[in-house]
């Protein structure tokens, strides 16, 4: 992944709204990579590119399904 910024994305979490049957998150959304260690220690809110506000609690794994409004939003992003 191509860096855009000093503000680097990822997709670290998803809101406790979007969790299956079995605690398995839905979606995982693109943050600040900046933002991702204080809202884990601190218990702190991201805001994900998408608009949804939620504090991290767990990280995605390759291959994790990503929020299709974000993926949307950074790509976008990537091409300017």
């Amino acid at each position: 992944m191509e860096c855009v910024s000093a503000d680097t994305l990822v997709r670290p979490d998803t809101t406790t709204d979007e969790t299956t049957e079995n605690d398995t998150p839905k979606f995982f959304h693109y943050v600040k990579k900046n933002k991702i260690a204080e809202s884990a220690v601190m218990g702190t809110h991201v805001v994900a590119l998408c608009g949804e506000v939620f504090p991290v609690t767990k990280s995605a794994k390759p291959g994790s399904p990503v929020c299709p409004d974000c993926k949307k939003i950074y790509e976008m992003m990537k091409k300017d």
